[in-house]
């Protein structure tokens, strides 16, 4: 064969090649993603429990300082924190002292060897009694202000509390569960008489997000069979979000933010949709992650003293246990992993601004991690 006939075959060979990876290169669906999981280990182990409970035992007993966002109708509505609140009076506001118990008992349940066992017990058993109760009930009567107090935010927490107490088969959960009862009926009531008047959700990354508020107090009615809560939440929900195109998540975060409000929709659209119809809501709100192509950064905090910014390590976690859950999604685990790391060592640092709440928000985080890994 001469050099001529040789080169003129080189150049068809290389051609045809090309065209052939070309064409399976156009095949491949674009959704599909191919990298491994983060390799960066972050587990809860007994140290780390040992660490997180730290911060809920060092604040739901102390009583100052507290914001108490209180209306004052009447001279006599002018009271201690703890007066109103004998059972949530610490961790510097009332749903933080609630989420600060739910941690207390999520760590007992998981970690029957912590190292400060006996006296998370104690102070459980303190603050969450039958009477302590009946006068947490009693606040959101105190006045007509009263009765919003904490919508949907606390009580989200709340129920959320009782869920961790109803999954757990022990004798101490039993009694704290009977024990708050009461408070859980008033909230899911709540729940359900408020949720008709809402007449346009509310998509903020701070305590009003009702996405947010939707989702943890589902889990609790799916939990304990509350098919007139489920069933209120998922009218609801559909309502609110069933229509949403093209989340702006770029626009994310703000200043302030603890809750990502596209990826709370998501959350809980998860939940009361079907499989099959979730994918397609999901491929339409939020494409880039659907197609495992979203770029995430962490939030940044420059100072963790400053109670608003340091709402960006909480920002954190929450799109982390909003993320883990989604099936088959590699982008959205190495996300969720790469914003629990950005935080998770920061939130000791000593300054009580981000110490009394942000332990609550590693540990649920860590909790959809783990659920996560065992599917």
């Amino acid at each position: 064969m001469n050099r001529q006939v040789y080169g003129i075959l080189l150049v068809v060979s290389l051609m045809l090649a090309c065209s052939s990876l070309s064409k399976q290169q156009a095949l491949k669906p674009v959704h599909v993603m191919e990298p491994t999981k983060t390799e960066q280990i972050i587990n809860l182990d007994l140290a780390e429990a040992n660490r997180l409970a730290n911060l809920p035992l060092a604040c739901i007993q102390e009583p100052l300082p507290y914001k108490a966002g209180l209306t004052i109708a009447k001279p006599a509505d002018l009271a201690m924190p703890i007066e109103h609140h004998p059972a949530f009076y610490g961790c510097f506001d009332w749903h933080s002292a609630v989420h600060g118990h739910w941690s207390l008992i999520y760590l007992l349940k998981n970690f029957p060897q912590l190292e400060r066992r006996a006296e998370a017990i104690e102070k459980l058993q303190e603050n969450l009694t039958a009477e302590n109760m009946e006068k947490e009930v009693a606040y959101f009567s105190l006045n007509k202000e009263s009765q919003s107090f904490e919508r949907t935010y606390g009580w989200a927490w709340l129920l959320k509390l009782q869920e961790e107490l109803y999954t757990w088969d022990d004798p101490l959960s039993k009694q704290l569960y009977q024990n708050i009862q009461p408070l859980a009926n008033y909230v899911a009531q709540a729940y359900i008489d408020y949720l008709p008047k809402l007449v346009y959700p509310i998509r903020v990354g701070e305590h009003t997000n009702t996405a947010f508020g939707l989702s943890f107090a589902y889990d609790y009615a799916l939990a304990v069979n509350d098919t007139t809560l489920q069933n209120s939440i998922t009218i609801n929900a559909l309502r609110f979000y069933q229509d949403d195109k093209g989340c702006p998540i770029n626009w994310e975060p703000s200043g302030y933010d603890f809750l990502s409000p596209c990826l709370q929709e998501i959350d809980i659209m998860r939940k009361v949709l079907d499989e099959a119809t979730f994918e397609t809501w999901f491929a339409n709100f939020l494409p880039e992650l659907y197609q495992q192509q979203l770029h995430l950064e962490p939030g940044k905090i420059i100072d963790r003293s400053d109670g608003k910014l340091v709402h960006l390590d909480g920002l954190n976690f929450s799109r982390a246990w909003c993320l883990y859950p989604l099936k088959n999604n590699i982008n959205a685990y190495n996300l969720a992993t790469e914003h629990l790391d950005f935080s998770l060592s920061k939130i000791t640092d000593g300054d009580y601004a981000g110490q009394h709440w942000l332990g609550s928000f590693a540990l649920y985080a860590f909790k959809s991690k783990i659920a996560a890994d065992q599917k």
